[in-house]
């Protein structure tokens, strides 16, 4: 994988990958929003308002997985320097503070018909608020220092220690006694959730992930042609 940390080979990879992507996550939001709105059925006990889980589950999912990878990257620009991982860090941390921005409100949209409130300081609500300072903390700090490098190198430390978090979020409902149901996704065998349910949440999914994907590369392709144009500007300068 160390032949990707090159810009010039990640661009050569992200021009041929971004098309396929861009397109197939349109596909999978228009036949999982046709399921979620007319093909799914309301649920017995919560009728229409079920239908903000196929938002809100994707949503919930993308949070945890976008910091996964943010970590990722993190680490591996601290351990191996690479200018690119810092690239993809920064891209992902003001996508996935989108995802958690939209899990807290349809969550709150979905639990005051449920709950009878708009929020409440149980262990799964208060982790993904967290989650979400901990993105807003990340880009704050990777943007203070006057040195981009130090500036890089304290919001890598930062998103490697809030990383302790996911497992926090995945598992409170196991932990502790929160309002939230248990994962109905567990085992994918024999989910606990209806396949008229299922189908269309595990293609919003799908369409999350490849919007990720998308949003991440274009991200990623602008910075690279951001430092060439800073690159010459320099030159022509000097």
């Amino acid at each position: 994988m160390h032949k990707f940390a090159n810009p010039a080979q990640f661009t050569r990879l992200a021009n041929r990958v971004l098309p396929w992507t861009s397109f197939f996550a349109a596909i999978c939001f228009i036949f999982g929003l046709y399921f979620s709105i007319f093909a799914s059925p309301p649920d017995y006990q919560q009728g229409e308002t079920v239908r903000i889980m196929y938002v809100h589950v994707p949503a919930a999912w993308m949070s945890l997985f976008t910091y996964t990878l943010m970590a990722v990257a993190s680490a591996s620009f601290l351990i191996w320097k690479h200018s690119l991982a810092d690239i993809a860090a920064r891209a992902l941390a003001p996508v996935g503070a989108s995802f958690t921005a939209i899990t807290l409100i349809t969550g709150a949209l979905w639990g005051q018909p449920m709950w009878g409130t708009w929020w409440v300081w149980d262990a799964r609500l208060t982790s993904v608020l967290i989650l979400f300072f901990l993105y807003l903390g990340y880009m704050t700090l990777v943007n203070a220092f006057e040195d981009s490098e130090k500036g890089s190198k304290a919001g890598a430390v930062l998103a490697l220690i809030g990383f302790v978090n996911i497992p926090i979020i995945k598992f409170s409902v196991d932990w502790w006694n929160t309002l939230h149901q248990p994962a109905s996704l567990s085992r994918l065998d024999a989910p606990a959730i209806d396949p008229s349910m299922l189908v269309p949440l595990l293609l919003m999914a799908l369409g999350f992930k490849l919007f990720l994907i998308t949003i991440l590369i274009i991200r990623m392709r602008t910075t690279l042609i951001e430092k060439r144009l800073q690159a010459k500007q320099l030159l022509k300068s000097g």
